[in-house]
């Protein structure tokens, strides 16, 4: 495990001021969005209209025309919040639609889809220890992920103002565990659950990558080797607090010309327009999350 770097209780600080210094310098690009809330599956979910993401950079798969340029190696200065570890740095997120979004990277390029492993769970659970927020990971460009140099990221909850920390929040309430994993009532598309015990930081790290392996196995993924270093056999999202872990495989990036990243399985969903928005209402949030999903075998 890689030694932190990171001094407890000076995170939010650091957030709080690079994010007031970014800004001013024009580093950070905040995309206005409009709001809304949608109820389906007893779930409140909350929708923001992103007009302004079509401006967003799109990274363009692989090839000979236009050479990959790592956005983290170097990183831009004005963004950069903390060291973590020795083998992660922390990030303030270029193009924000929430504030104070984290990115935790890699000092050293790794593949994006390469297994996450502890000193990935050691820098983002130091992370989550120091405020109230939500971790989550896309595993692969059709599981949401927009860059090929792995990182873990984290925003703080609330999620939205429709008066509760996390939309998704009634189903983790009504899990059903075995042994600490399970599933959540009410989803139907794979996935699996699992609960954490309270304990340091370091602690939550172990107990996560244990919980990790189990989850992976739960849905039918598996670890392939890819020049030396395992990766993951197909894209997934990984979402993670302090409290618990949910782990949902994907089938594609997008459905109805609707991208979906991991925050969609916590309740919160971004559309480009309001044409998307409408598809989203007809559709309904679950189809659309079970559409880039697999079916559960109980709903297959």
């Amino acid at each position: 495990m890689s030694a932190l770097l990171l001094t407890p209780g000076t995170l939010w600080a650091a957030i709080v001021r690079q994010t007031a210094y970014a800004l001013a310098r024009g580093a950070l690009r905040r995309i206005d969005t409009i709001q809304t809330t949608f109820d389906d599956g007893g779930i409140r979910f909350v929708i923001r209209q992103v007009s302004s993401l079509i401006h967003k950079p799109h990274v363009p798969a692989a090839s000979t025309a236009r050479p990959f340029v790592d956005p983290f190696l170097p990183h831009e200065p004005d963004l950069f919040v903390a060291d973590l570890s020795a083998t992660h740095f922390a990030l303030l997120n270029k193009y924000n639609v929430l504030d104070h979004h984290l990115l935790i990277v890699t000092r050293a390029f790794e593949p994006q889809e390469a297994l996450l492993d502890l000193d990935d769970f050691t820098a983002w659970f130091a992370c989550l220890a120091e405020f109230d927020g939500l971790g989550f990971y896309n595993g692969g460009r059709d599981a949401g992920a927009s860059q090929p140099h792995k990182h873990l990221q984290i925003v703080p909850l609330p999620l939205g103002d429709a008066g509760q920390a996390l939309p998704m929040g009634p189903l983790i309430e009504a899990a059903i565990l075995e042994n600490d994993t399970g599933t959540l009532p009410g989803l139907a598309f794979r996935h699996a659950f699992a609960r954490l015990d309270p304990g340091s930081p370091a602690a939550l790290a172990a107990q996560a990558l244990e919980r990790y392996r189990r989850l992976f196995d739960a849905v039918g993924l598996r670890a392939v080797e890819r020049g030396g270093r395992p990766h993951h056999s197909a894209p997934y999202n990984l979402l993670a607090t302090r409290e618990w872990m949910l782990l949902v495989p994907r089938s594609r990036e997008a459905a109805d010309g609707i991208a979906v990243n991991a925050l969609g399985f916590a309740g919160s969903l971004f559309v480009r327009d309001a044409q998307h928005l409408d598809a989203v209402r007809q559709i309904g949030p679950m189809a659309l999350l079970r559409r880039v999903g697999f079916p559960s075998p109980r709903h297959s």
